[in-house]
Formats: structure tokens, C-alpha cells, sequence
């Protein structure tokens, strides 16, 4: 389903843990990682899509998170000819996306990447919220940055916020001073700041042991 446009709907996940680290996922036989993502299907709302991508990618259900905030607009990033198939050259330009920032209400045992019978994942870890971009491929990376941008607005207000962009560091932006994108941005919840580093990657467990 491709808009006027030739860019697929797409929906973005930012998943939290309680000290504002995300989900980061490495991509099944590669060495890229990436947010947790995937296409809209007709007569799906993004957050309908945003769910049904959560328990396919993560095993995660409804219950097991709270929705903190949305982007407010469609996000687009271009996807390079040699990345597309040819017979959708002409036709397919890339993804819009609605990206989500997800506190985690469960326990880390709740993740399963094998919840769906085609993974997209093989490994996983908590990283922290300025992802090295660098990691991201290349035609993602702005995209990446203006979601995790605008969305750190709403991230609970004891974490520690250092940017790590690319290959250096860059400052704090400032706080916008438009209006929240949604009704529901922030469920405050109080948590102790934790200076701990982020546990190594998880793997997936073995077929048939999950």
C-alpha cells in the first residue's frame, strides 16, 4: 500500500526500560541493529499497527507497555535504488512513518524474538537513548534522529540525557515550545536515576525451547 507519493505507511517503536534505555535489536544474520518497525497493513490505524509489530518483532502485548507519546506528522526517508526490487522501481520510494515511545510495564522476560514464525531479530540489548547512529544504515539515520528528537520531550524526567550522535557528541536541542502531539503524552512515573551500564545482548532462544 503506497501513497500518492510512492512511500509506504510504516509505524517506528522506541521501547523504554525503567532507566530510559531502548530496545535495540540486531537485525537476523547481520551486524546492523535497529529500531523495532514495520508496515501498516490497509484499514489499520498506526497504533493497531504498532501493536501487532510489537508482539511480531518483540513477542510484546498491549498489556505489557503504556504508550508515553507519538510523533505528530509523518516521518520519510528515501530508500536507495539498489535496495529496491526492479519491479518496483518507479512506483516505491521509501517509508512515511508514525514513530512511538513505549515504556516497558513489564519484565524483560516478556520479550520472545521468535514470537512469530518469521523473526527479525536474532540478538537484542538495552542501549542508551542517543543511539550511535553510525550503527543505523545510512538512509535511516536522519529519520532516527528527528524521531528520538522529538520524542525526548516526553521521556520520564529523572533520566540523564546524553546525546551520542554519529561519531561524536552533541548538545541537548532545546525544548520545542509547540503543543504535545497527543493527549495522552505522559503518564509520569518517579524512577531512580541508575548509572549501571546496559546488560550485554540477549540472544534468541533455540526453536522450540521459548
Amino acid at each position: 500500500m503506497l501513497d500518492r507519493e510512492g512511500f509506504r505507511p510504516n509505524v517506528g517503536i522506541v521501547l523504554l526500560n525503567t532507566r530510559n534505555q531502548v530496545f535495540w535489536g540486531k537485525r537476523l544474520r547481520t551486524h546492523s541493529w535497529q529500531f523495532p518497525q514495520g508496515g501498516i497493513k490497509y484499514g489499520e490505524s498506526p497504533e493497531q499497527a504498532m501493536y501487532r509489530e510489537l508482539h511480531e518483532e518483540v513477542g510484546l502485548k498491549p498489556e505489557h507497555v503504556r504508550i508515553l507519546a507519538r510523533t505528530r506528522d509523518w516521518l520519510r526517508y528515501e530508500v536507495p535504488d539498489h535496495y529496491i526490487r526492479k519491479d518496483a522501481r518507479g512506483h516505491y520510494r521509501g517509508q512515511k512513518q508514525i514513530w512511538y515511545l513505549l515504556m516497558l510495564t513489564g519484565r524483560d522476560s516478556d520479550l520472545d524474538l521468535r514470537a512469530s514464525d518469521h523473526p527479525e531479530f536474532d540478538a537484542w540489548r538495552w542501549n542508551e537513548y542517543w543511539v550511535p547512529l553510525d550503527m543505523v544504515i545510512e538512509f535511516k539515520r536522519e529519520v532516527y534522529e528527528l524521531a528520538l528528537t522529538e520524542l525526548s520531550r516526553f521521556l520520564p524526567r529523572t533520566a540523564h540525557h546524553t546525546r551520542y550522535l554519529r561519531a561524536g557528541i552533541r548538545g541537548r536541542p532545546r525544548d520545542s515550545q509547540g503543543e504535545p502531539t497527543i493527549d495522552e503524552q505522559i503518564l509520569a512515573r518517579e524512577h531512580e536515576p541508575n548509572a549501571a551500564d546496559a546488560p550485554p545482548a540477549h540472544d534468541a532462544a533455540p526453536p522450540g525451547t521459548s
